[in-house]
């Protein structure tokens, strides 16, 4: 039986969301500012969000069955307390082995509320209002991305690049303050599972052995991946390739968040209506056709604003269709074991994401063409893993226990 969902469950879980983008591109435009402060080149200082990335990714394989064993709120709340002493040493920080340490830890705390989140919604709806809370919650975590790097640059500019990670600790404070008061437990005493390694351990050979969520997995991070490329090589492309300034990232992130609004607001739509395969189909259609136009600006156009812009909207746009409904479906995988399936999930996202931005952006972001071969690479494997799917998905979400852990 379903648990009855909070009021603003849906609004607090998307704040916590927005955590992690905002600790990626707030800090975006001081990057000049961080490199003199610290005496590191820019690829090195790259390496640190890499570093976050891959921080995220590893926790979560630890904070996803947490969150099956003790609940989903002390995950929360623990994971939040730490973010924020993380974001203060990261102010504090007077050289780069301390930032990137702290980093490493904002990383490790960051990845508490989305694992814990998303399991939380599905612990109190069903499939298709699930896929429309995930829905409302994708168009105000696509908000973060297009106002961070704003952020960061009104507060760089005004108080300096230490500012930024105090606005991050503020903003969690807030998130913790609205999860102690407002949200209670969604998972009930019964549904509990061991944290026991050998039991931890038998849930993830699970997920490991699973074709269709590791499918669906894959397919979230290859086309989130494309996406990602952008973002992490959003200074090089602001900076060097349109050569503009620290309060111009809105140029480029505003256009890419809109679409991914946009589509989410489409996939809430869709959610009663559509059969998963056909809206899916539409998601990975519309991202093909961004990645086309983009190469084809990328190879035959200055770049511009508008040239670079107008691809990467509509292929964000197609993210915001598929990422409410891949989301429901790959926790639908593991009912029992949400919390890990959502772990694995932010696992494989984020550790692609930390790859991005240690190897391909070093690697691809001497030329803006390059940048659009790289993400047409990373469509071209989603598209393959997903006629790798079952054609049966409609049955994805009335699927209760087809893998019983």
């Amino acid at each position: 039986m379903k648990s009855t969902p909070a009021k603003g469950l849906t609004i607090i879980i998307a704040m916590m969301s927005m955590i992690g983008p905002f600790t990626i591109d707030t800090y975006l435009p001081s990057f000049p500012a961080i490199e003199a402060d610290l005496g590191v080149s820019r690829a090195l200082l790259s390496q640190s969000l890499a570093f976050y990335l891959a921080a995220f990714a590893i926790s979560t394989l630890v904070l996803g069955p947490l969150a099956d064993r003790l609940g989903r709120r002390p995950v929360m709340l623990g994971t939040l307390l730490f973010y924020i002493a993380a974001s203060i040493g990261c102010a504090l920080a007077n050289d780069y082995g301390s930032f990137l340490l702290f980093r490493l830890m904002q990383g490790a705390a960051a990845g508490g509320g989305l694992v814990a989140g998303r399991a939380m919604i599905r612990d109190v709806y069903n499939p298709q209002d699930a896929q429309k809370a995930m829905s409302r919650i994708m168009m105000m975590f696509g908000l973060a991305p297009a106002v961070a790097p704003i952020i960061g640059g009104w507060l760089h500019d005004a108080f300096g690049w230490h500012s930024v990670f105090y606005f991050l600790a503020l903003f969690s404070v807030i998130v913790f303050l609205l999860v102690l008061f407002l949200i209670p437990e969604t998972l009930a005493p019964s549904r509990r599972q061991s944290f026991h390694p050998t039991n931890v351990a038998r849930v993830y050979g699970h997920t490991l052995v699973h074709r269709r969520f590791q499918s669906l997995v894959f397919i979230v991070a290859c086309y989130f991946g494309g996406m990602f490329l952008y973002i992490a090589a959003a200074p090089t492309l602001i900076f060097d390739f349109m050569d503009l300034q620290s309060t111009d990232f809105g140029v480029l992130f505003i256009p890419m968040v809109a679409g991914m609004i946009c589509g989410a607001w489409l996939s809430g739509q869709l959610a009663h209506r559509w059969p998963l395969a056909r809206t899916l189909t539409l998601a990975l259609m519309l991202m093909t056709l961004g990645t086309l136009l983009n190469l084809a600006q990328a190879l035959w156009l200055t770049p511009m604003v508008v040239s670079v812009a107008v691809p990467l909207m509509i292929y964000t746009f197609g993210i915001g269709i598929a990422m409410p409904a891949m989301t429901v479906m790959s926790l639908d995988c593991f009912p029992n074991n949400r919390g890990t399936a959502s772990a694995m999930q932010g696992f494989v996202q984020m550790l692609g994401n930390a790859l991005i931005a240690s190897l391909l952006v070093p690697l691809l972001s001497q030329q803006p063409s390059h940048l659009a071969l790289g993400q047409m690479a990373l469509v071209a494997i989603a598209l393959l893993l997903w006629w790798r799917i079952p054609s049966q998905l409609e049955e994805l979400h009335s699927e209760t226990t087809k893998t019983n852990i």
